[in-house]
């Protein structure tokens, strides 16, 4: 089977909003969702700010069995899947249990649920730690526990390309859907924050030190000295074509482009591959520089690799030749739910015909050459986008998306 996939459906759980027009609506008004963890206390590690999901009650969501049996990053993970499905107007027990498959990315798997549970083993002992134990840390268990609870029996799996990973898994499906497949649930929902979590994300030495919420993380400013994580991301539905023409689906776009690429090992003296990542998937999706209406930036918020983003845009698209945007400076780096979000966030944008602000970042460096919306919304006839993602390890990746015939 060929042709691009559509899009049906969305479902978001993110700092800034659960549901999709709460997360636009906030989006669309700049507002910060990154702020002092309150979880634990933070006060002893170099960094202590978050992008947290405050307002999240888990009993409102899901049946009092699955949750004992989840981490907070699964229960994330099924209230998106149950909300982009009823966005896609799907009920899965009207569709072939074999033509219904789930593809997601994961960069960490269950670290809170794990914690608590080792907690128990180590002051406790081991009959106190529960049984969900087995596969609740597992980083594929989004994938497994979505699929569990809609009966999708297709074709399924889990790609681990951290901050990437959200594009990737656009990709795996993509490749379902093509091969058969009816409909694909895909995307990312990640989250690790607890002291075990927290302290694994600190050794990445990439966190930023800042303690004040509106200048901690602020990518291709002067003043970037990292980033800040956050919890969440997004789900979406995808479909063939011809499957949403028979449903009579209301589609937000085409994926029409992807491509990932793996940058040289250090030192090589090579270019990074995020340049050539992006004209793949230019080339993809049959399209040229000129085509691409907006790039959601994948905002390092670290000097080097900004440097290298902003390179890899200008060598495309010429200095300030696009409009370019990074709406995770309201909700931090989400790991594997990151570009997911970013790709729903730009197809939201093509419905609305708006691109959503960069928030924080007072000036861009001038060596940079990008155009980068700021501040405030910017309405602008929107075609197509492009999404762009990287991975800790030399991932890349891009994907363009098309609005809706």
């Amino acid at each position: 089977m060929t042709g691009n996939p559509v899009v049906t459906g969305i479902g978001i759980t993110a700092p800034t909003g659960l549901g999709v027009e709460e997360y636009w609506r906030a989006t669309l008004r700049g507002v910060n969702g990154i702020g002092r963890i309150t979880r634990f206390d933070p006060g002893q590690y170099p960094s202590r700010l978050f992008g947290e999901i405050r307002d999240f009650a888990v009993r409102e969501h899901l049946p009092s069995r699955l949750i004992p049996q989840t981490d907070r990053m699964t229960q994330l993970a099924l209230v998106a899947a149950d909300r982009a499905l009823a966005d896609a107007g799907v009920d899965p027990r009207d569709m072939p249990e074999f033509g219904m498959g789930v593809v997601t990315a994961s960069a960490s798997g269950g670290f809170e649920f794990a914690q608590r549970e080792l907690d128990k083993l180590w002051s406790k002992g081991k009959e106190y730690v529960s049984a969900y134990q087995s596969f609740a840390w597992f980083y594929a268990v989004n994938t497994g526990q979505i699929s569990i609870r809609n009966g999708m029996r297709g074709p399924s799996g889990v790609v681990v390309t951290e901050q990437a990973g959200g594009l990737d898994a656009l990709g795996q499906a993509r490749r379902r859907l093509r091969r058969g497949t009816r409909l694909v649930v895909t995307g990312g929902v990640d989250g690790s924050l607890c002291p075990w979590g927290w302290v694994a994300q600190l050794t990445t030495g990439s966190l930023s030190r800042r303690d004040d919420p509106d200048r901690a993380y602020v990518p291709f400013s002067p003043g970037a000295d990292g980033f800040v994580p956050g919890e969440g991301g997004a789900i979406l539905v995808t479909e063939t074509a011809e499957s949403a023409r028979e449903r009579g689906a209301r589609c937000y776009g085409e994926i029409a482009g992807y491509a990932a690429t793996f940058d040289p090992r250090p030192g090589s003296g090579r270019e990074p591959g995020l340049r050539r990542a992006v004209e793949l998937a230019l080339a993809d999706a049959g399209a040229l520089p000129e085509d691409v209406d907006v790039v959601f930036a994948d905002a390092a918020g670290i000097a080097e690799l900004d440097r290298v983003e902003a390179a890899a845009l200008t060598a495309v698209f010429g200095p300030g030749g696009v409009p370019v945007t990074a709406p995770k400076t309201m909700t931090g780096r989400l790991y594997s739910g990151g570009a997911a979000l970013d790709l729903a966030t730009a197809l939201l944008s093509l419905r609305d015909q708006v691109i959503p602000p960069t928030i924080n970042v007072e000036t861009v460096a001038e060596e940079y050459a990008i155009d980068l919306v700021r501040d405030e919304p910017r309405p602008a006839a929107l075609r197509t986008a492009l999404v762009v993602a990287r991975g800790r390890g030399g991932f890349n990746a891009a994907a363009v998306v098309r609005a809706a015939p």
